[in-house]
């Protein structure tokens, strides 16, 4: 996941007229990630096996994530090569190898897989053979995985625009454009699919609904303003997963903003101060969010009331969290995975990965936790009662 650079603009790139900020970028000094605290464990946590699916990631960026459908798991590497892995016991059942510059995805639905490139192209294989079935031109790099609905791929480029196109030919059906800040995170949230809307996270601050038919706009809410005396104090981006849940949308914001709104109007419901570039998670009516600065929350979902806030990973670059039975789980930069209590906040369990960090947040499928390193090295976990199952 995504952290800003504290002391300087050190690594900030031009890419299709826009400006970027690596947010791995460190002071080591200021910077120095939190020690990993002792503590007696209560839960046990075993690894189920591990495979390695090409190269990994570069320092590009890229939103290269794992995903999973019908009992296998796809994974990509930023030089082109796609895998299929079966999630039971990790053997690979295809591996294709592209010329590709993978920047987005895995998305997948049903027997599509679907990926988007840093030359602004969308690809789609067959799920089951890894086989290419069409490609399509959008006009800028495609960071987030597209996803798919109602027959129609919706893809979301780094220059603002959202795409809607035939998931059986490609062809290009709407285009919605938007503007974005010159300056912003490298990095764009997912579109979120649900009910023939399309939800749309900006780096600008704002969220939109589309309907996933035409494109056409529902609504757009401004979460946060860019308002700030320096570039970087306006930067706002809406990076990370959105969720829905219930008739609720639950939104993120890098610039101190945690909200809740109504799905079907965009009408602000409750916010809380809280800054996160990597998204939110939810379970029953519980929400866990990573926000920038390495601390963990917990926090009621139907109003954003604090149950616990965890403080003993701060600066550790930790990605989106995830929930894991009674537990939630988070990976930090330095490749260490963490269970947490849900009901206090207390850690119960740790795992060192390795792998110089993730390349996204970890991916929970019934019992079991995969997560994907950035040198590509796939691990999956199991913990408690599960790791006899």
């Amino acid at each position: 996941m995504k952290r800003i650079l504290t002391t300087a603009v050190a690594a900030v790139l031009m890419l299709s007229g826009c400006s970027w900020i690596d947010s791995w970028g460190k002071d080591d000094e200021i910077d120095a990630p939190a020690e990993l605290v002792e503590f007696e464990s209560t839960l046990t946590v075993g690894k189920a096996w591990s495979v390695k699916v090409g190269s990994g990631l570069d320092k590009a960026g890229r939103q290269l994530w794992p995903a999973y459908s019908s009992g296998v798991l796809y994974a990509a590497d930023y030089k082109g090569l796609l895998t299929a892995i079966d999630a039971s016991n990790g053997r690979k059942q295809w591996e294709v190898k592209t010329d590709l510059q993978f920047t987005g995805g895995p998305g997948i639905s049903e027997n599509l897989l679907l990926m988007g490139t840093q030359d602004g192209e969308v690809y789609a294989f067959d799920a089951s053979t890894g086989g290419q079935l069409w490609s399509a031109t959008v006009t800028s790099e495609v960071l987030a995985a597209p996803a798919e609905a109602d027959g129609i791929v919706v893809v979301r480029s780094i220059d603002g625009r959202v795409f809607g196109l035939d998931a059986d030919t490609g062809r290009r059906l709407w285009i919605h454009d938007h503007a974005v800040p010159l300056l912003t995170l490298r990095g764009n949230a997912p579109p979120l699919l649900r009910a023939g809307v399309a939800f749309i996270g900006y780096d600008g601050g704002q969220v939109v609904a589309l309907r996933i038919d035409d494109g056409s706009l529902m609504w757009e809410q401004t979460l946060v303003t860019t308002e700030g005396r320096t570039e970087l104090e306006r930067l706002s981006d809406i990076d990370g997963q959105l969720v829905f849940v219930a008739s609720d949308l639950l939104v993120s914001s890098y610039k101190n903003r945690l909200a809740s709104l109504a799905a079907d109007s965009g009408r602000l419901l409750w916010f809380k101060d809280v800054s996160s570039a990597s998204g939110v998670a939810v379970s029953r009516v519980n929400l866990a969010v990573s926000d920038k600065d390495g601390n963990l929350w917990m926090l009621d979902r139907r109003n954003g009331a604090e149950s616990w806030k965890h403080a003993q990973l701060l600066r550790r670059g930790l990605t989106r969290p995830v929930f894991y039975g009674s537990f939630v789980v988070v990976g930090d930069a330095e490749g260490y995975l963490h269970w947490i209590n849900i009901s206090d906040g207390q850690f119960a369990a740790r795992a060192d990965v390795g792998g110089k960090g993730f390349s996204g947040p970890p991916l929970v499928v019934g019992n079991a936790l995969f997560a994907l390193t950035k040198s590509g090295e796939l691990v999956a976990y199991k913990a408690g009662a599960a790791l006899n199952q």
